[in-house]
Order: structure tokens, then C-alpha cells, then sequence
């Protein structure tokens, strides 16, 4: 079945280690020292006379410059960063500065260990193309040295017929700034609520706070609290809580000038700061108009939390955290839609069984309703969505992923009734793509994986991670996979 419905394309995107971002480096901080040796060094720095100064400098210009987009820009930020250390900073010239910065900054090879798991959507830019051809936008899990992982994009061009051809990446990666967002308060409220902080001093700062505001109003409301709730035991332990519960919400902007293959979206919260994993992009549309929505996993080394992107250009990003018990696990998939009123999601709260959950009215993710859990053998492990239900005629055409004897995932799918999508009209029996030789091998062994696919000119388009190591493409037929799909038991999903 995998040989006659799925066909793999010849294009495919492999990890690129030239792709390297700058990040900050402190000496000492990666060893068991009681201290860094961030003011010994800049003390080094400073001691070198200018001829000296001056001939590194140009030389480290000559060696990373074309590699980076600011290159000195960037060493005067992380000069910045770490001046207090320097004994004597107003003495130390603009060249010694740039140095100083260049000596605390290395690079980073966002995918030198592996590419994976893409989810595609139709790209913002729909200029000079022909007939029957599609701009998209992949996003892509990239991981580089340590296992961190962030967001990366490609593009590529769609048609005609099953034509597919990936654009170029040329150009230096760029992390995005963070930029000044309006925070919600009921996200505030939420994420307070999920984590049991119900007291005086949280009463009085969401009763100031307006329904959208920003960082200095935020401040400026914390900053009128009354003494005698500052004074609580527990007035200082919530003042650090409601700010870790509202800097899970931020804003991140590139340039208007660089390409989508050059954006990275890097961990900027410690709750991501190991990883921005599996992003499940989605086009929404609402009586608003249309709008790039996504989920992914944060890691912080030893938990996850859901987390939402929302953009209207690919370009700014403004993320939220996710609440609920819908969202207490990995792979939670938007619709692209509300259905009946509803703003609704695929998710895997029990780790194993795919659910439909509902936002409700305070911006939590209600508990799932099962929709299909583990059953064919090529699934008894776990199941789980590949990225946002797609609307057919026929139905919510919901690509799964399954795990089977040797940690194998495969790639199969479900219909979902179009108008009560807590019932499952149909399944395809058996995988639609499985780990073949030719992509078995990898990163992370005997996996078939996506996070997102479309529908262009009748035919399914499934980008698809193998082996966590590299990027493949194939095309189903709409037709022949509907075909292929044969009704489920009512146990398959409940009516109501």
C-alpha cells in the first residue's frame, strides 16, 4: 500500500553545518569553576596594544564576516554584556571593545546534527509563479551540538502536476530579536491558575491590569503594590512568579530584508532553553482573514510544555505559552478553522492515544476526547497526529504517526466527519509510508515522521523527517487515498 498511494519525491534537504549562527561565549562557564575567567581575559584583551588589536580584529572580520549577517553588531552586544566585568571600560578603545565581543562570541551549527520533521504551508509571497504551481513555506526542526534544537524554514515551489523543487538556503542564518509585544491578561490568568497562585497579591495585580499591556505597564503595576502584601510570607515568591508566568510570553522580529531560509527561531525562555522542537505550522483563517499559527515542544533538560506561535508574515513571531490539560503533552495540532464556534486541536495528553480537546473560555485547553489509539500492529506502542487536520469534502483528513517493534514510526491516516470531528468516519488500514533503506538510517533510527502537509492540484504533499536526520518529500493522491480509506467501528471515535 506504502509503494502504490505514497510516492517519495527525489528532492530532499539535508543538515547543512555551514549554517551557523553567533552566540554568546563565557570562558569557564562549561567547566566546574567557582568562577568564570570572563575578567582575567578582558583584562588580556585590553593589555594588547593597538597595532596588535586592530590586525585581530581585521583578521577575524576576514575569516567569519560573509558568514554572518552584522558580524560587529554583533560583537559590540555581547561587549555589552559582559563590560561590567572589564576593570577599566571606559579606557578601552572601540577597536579593543569589538575585540572583546569577538573573543566572547563563537559559532553555533544550528542543524550539524540532524534535520527534521517539516510541516508545510502555503508561503505569504504567491509573486511570479505559473499555472498550476505553489509557493510553500517547511518549517523545520534543526539540531545542532548538545541536542538543542530550534525552528528553522525552507521554500520550495509546488507543481505543475508533482513537480516540486526546493529553493536555495544560501545566505547567513539570522536569530530573530525580541521585540516589544502586548501581553494578554488572560493568558496571565491562565498560566497563574495552572500553577495554583491564588492570593492577595495576584488578585491585585490582574484587577490593574488592563485586557493587553506591555512590559512597563506590567512593572509599573507590581511596582504600586501596597506593603503590607509585599510584607506577606509569600509576597515575594509570587512577584517572581507572575514575572516567569508573564515572560513565557514574547515577541521575536527579523529583518524586512532577509530571506525565510535565513530566519531562526532560538530558545529565549529558560523554559525552551534546550530546545524548540517538532513546530506544527498551520494556515488559519477566521472572519479576520488568514494567519500562520503553530504549536511546538519547549525543553528546559528535564520537562516540556506546549507552546503557540502566531504570525501574519512568517517574519514576526509572537509566542504564548499553552494551558490545560489538552496541552500537558508533546504533538498538540491546530485546526485550521473553528468548527461550530469552537477553536479546536489533535493532541496526545496520555501520551499515547490521539484526542480531540476544545479551548474554552479562559484560554485553557479542555481534557481530550479520545479519537484512535494504539491498534494495528504497526502502532501498539503509541499514536499521535502529523501536523493539522487538512479539510477535504469528505471529511478532517488527519495524517498519524505510529510506533511499532523497534521504535519504528510510519506514517498513516484517519477522516474525521467535517462537522462533528469527535467522530472518526474512516481509516486507512496498514501504514502509508514506513522507513525504507534508504532512509532508516540516521540521527534516530527506523523513523517516518511529519509535522504538517497540504493539498495543492489533488494531490497530498507530505514532507516527511527520516531518521531524524534529513528532509524528504512525497505526494498521495487525494483521490486514491480516499479510496483507500474504509469505515471505522463506532469504537473508533464517539458521536456527540
Amino acid at each position: 500500500m506504502t509503494r502504490s498511494l505514497a510516492v517519495r519525491q527525489d528532492a530532499t534537504l539535508t543538515p547543512d553545518p555551514a549554517r551557523v549562527i553567533v552566540k554568546l561565549f563565557v570562558p569557564g562557564e562549561d567547566a566546574a569553576v567557582v568562577r568564570t575567567r570572563a575578567r582575567a581575559l578582558i583584562d588580556r584583551v585590553a593589555r594588547l596594544d593597538d597595532e596588535e588589536a586592530g590586525r585581530l580584529l581585521r583578521d577575524t572580520f576576514d575569516r567569519f564576516g560573509a558568514r554572518h549577517r552584522d558580524l560587529a553588531g554583533t560583537f559590540h552586544h555581547h561587549y555589552d554584556l559582559v563590560r561590567h566585568r572589564a576593570a577599566r571600560a571606559r579606557d578601552l578603545s572601540p577597536t579593543s571593545r569589538l575585540l572583546v565581543g569577538a573573543y566572547f562570541s563563537h559559532e553555533y551549527a544550528v542543524e550539524a546534527a540532524a534535520l527534521c520533521n517539516p510541516s508545510m504551508v502555503a508561503h505569504p509571497d504567491q509573486t511570479g509563479l505559473g499555472a498550476g504551481q505553489l509557493r510553500v513555506a517547511v518549517s523545520l526542526r534543526q539540531i545542532g551540538e548538545g541536542h538543542v534544537s530550534s525552528i528553522g524554514f525552507a521554500t520550495a515551489v509546488l507543481g505543475p502536476r508533482r513537480q516540486l523543487t526546493v529553493a536555495d538556503r544560501a545566505g547567513p542564518p539570522t536569530v530573530g530579536q525580541r521585540v516589544g509585544v502586548q501581553h494578554r491578561r488572560d493568558l496571565l490568568v491562565a498560566g497563574l491558575a495552572e500553577e495554583d497562585y491564588d492570593n492577595e497579591v495576584t488578585a491585585t495585580v490582574l484587577n490593574a491590569l488592563p485586557e493587553r499591556y506591555d512590559e512597563a505597564t506590567f512593572e509599573r503595576v507590581l511596582g504600586t503594590l501596597p506593603p503590607d502584601l509585599l510584607s506577606r510570607s509569600t509576597g515575594l515568591g509570587t512577584l517572581e512568579q507572575l514575572r516567569r508566568t508573564n515572560a513565557g510570553s514574547y515577541a521575536t522580529a527579523f529583518p524586512a530584508d532577509t530571506a525565510l531560509h535565513q530566519r531562526v527561531l532560538w530558545p529565549a525562555t529558560p523554559a525552551e532553553s534546550n530546545g524548540m522542537e517538532d513546530a506544527r505550522f498551520v494556515r488559519f483563517v477566521d472572519e479576520s482573514g488568514p494567519v500562520y499559527r503553530a504549536t511546538y515542544t519547549a525543553y528546559d533538560g528535564r520537562s516540556i510544555a506546549t507552546r503557540a506561535l502566531v504570525s501574519s508574515d512568517l517574519r514576526r513571531f509572537e509566542t504564548t505559552p499553552m494551558r490545560g490539560p489538552g496541552a500537558r503533552n508533546k504533538g498538540l495540532a491546530l485546526f485550521p478553522r473553528t468548527v461550530g464556534g469552537r477553536h479546536l486541536a489533535l493532541c496526545r495528553a496520555d501520551g499515547e492515544t490521539i484526542g480531540l480537546t476544545v479551548l474554552d473560555g479562559e484560554n485553557r485547553w479542555q481534557a481530550p476526547l479520545p479519537l484512535h489509539g494504539p491498534r494495528d500492529s504497526w502502532e501498539l506502542i503509541q499514536v499521535g497526529n502529523c501536523g493539522s487536520p487538512i479539510e477535504t469534502d469528505a471529511g478532517w483528513l488527519v495524517l498519524t504517526h505510529g510506533v511499532g517493534p523497534m521504535r519504528r514510526y510510519a506514517i498513516g491516516a484517519l477522516l474525521l466527519d467535517l462537522d462533528r470531528p469527535e467522530r472518526v468516519v474512516a481509516h486507512l488500514p496498514g501504514a502509508l509510508l514506513s522507513p525504507e533503506e534508504d532512509d532508516r538510517d540516521g540521527y534516530v533510527p527506523n523513523v517516518v515522521y511529519s509535522c504538517g502537509a497540504l493539498i495543492h492540484d489533488g494531490a497530498v504533499w507530505l514532507p516527511y523527517g527520516a531518521s531524524d536526520s534529513r528532509v524528504g518529500f512525497a505526494t498521495v493522491s487525494l483521490a486514491a487515498l480516499r479510496a483507500a480509506l474504509v469505515e471505522s467501528p463506532p469504537a473508533g471515535g464517539r458521536d456527540g
